[in-house]
């Protein structure tokens, strides 16, 4: 599976609309239905004294913001978060560099629609990666409190031969695919020196049945006070998720509660059972 073209294009089906399946031409816009996830982007809510900051979700390649999102917003609302979600980046397929300003301008809405000093970021794959750009080079360290990514794209992707994604993502129609390619330039900079910039916890949710973010070791973060890596396995042996399922996972979602509820990064001995 991680290393064919029919089954990425399957994930990319999977993710978006059936229009998006075969590659469209350079000058395509892709169609989103601007539809949030479920109990997301209601810009009347009020953060209270228990979630001061709001949670921001933002999707990965091929996605917009509703695609698999559902069960991670309405979690998140149920916790008693204000919850928000943005479509970018021509479903994330363009340079990460404007996907990431277009991060921060909706990041600068939420904050003035609900007064809140910071926001929470939780993002799935690229989305989980994306935001570094925003924190380290556009100045968005200030405004993040945490960064959680669902199966992040942190250090790119490798298939057979070590092609990463080059070959069926070109710089034509997808920018991101290549710069997601292992060894890229754009994740060479990203990462050095300093993997976790700023005053921002970051926490990393992988599992080893991750076939689009190969190997799912990709997603780790260097470990320290402020940074953690969980991969799913080590709690629950027998857990199946993978690449696409991962934000709807009731355990992945526990995780980011963990991580939004506490000061720090989410505790990986926090008592997060196979069931969340």
């Amino acid at each position: 599976m991680r290393h064919t073209v029919s089954r990425v294009l399957l994930a990319l089906v999977l993710a978006a609309p059936a229009a998006l399946a075969a590659a469209p031409p350079a000058s395509a816009d892709y169609l989103t239905l601007g539809l949030p996830p479920a109990g997301a982007n209601d810009w009347e809510c009020t953060p209270g004294e228990e979630r001061p900051y709001p949670a921001v979700i933002v999707h990965g390649t091929f996605g917009d913001q509703k695609s698999l999102l559902d069960n991670l917003s309405l979690a998140l609302v149920q916790d008693g978060y204000c919850v928000y979600a943005l479509d970018y980046g021509d479903r994330a397929t363009g340079p990460i560099e404007e996907s990431a300003a277009q991060l921060g301008d909706f990041v600068d809405r939420v904050l003035t629609a609900s007064g809140a000093a910071k926001v929470h970021l939780v993002g799935h794959s690229q989305g989980g990666m994306m935001p570094r750009y925003y924190i380290k080079n556009l100045g968005g360290e200030p405004f993040v409190e945490d960064l959680v990514g669902l199966a992040p794209s942190n250090h790119g992707t490798e298939t057979s031969g070590g092609e990463g994604w080059a070959g069926w993502g070109t710089e034509e129609w997808c920018t991101a695919c290549e710069q997601q390619a292992a060894g890229s330039d754009f994740l060479t900079a990203l990462n050095d020196p300093d993997e976790t910039p700023g005053d921002v916890d970051y926490t990393q949710v992988v599992t080893t049945h991750d076939e689009v973010v190969v190997p799912y070791t990709s997603g780790f973060l260097t470990d320290g006070a402020q940074s953690v890596n969980i991969t799913l396995q080590d709690r629950c042996p027998g857990e199946p998720t993978e690449h696409l399922g991962i934000p709807m996972s009731t355990q992945a979602i526990a995780w980011v509660l963990d991580a939004f509820g506490r000061s720090g990064p989410a505790d990986p001995a926090a008592a997060i059972g196979c069931t969340g």
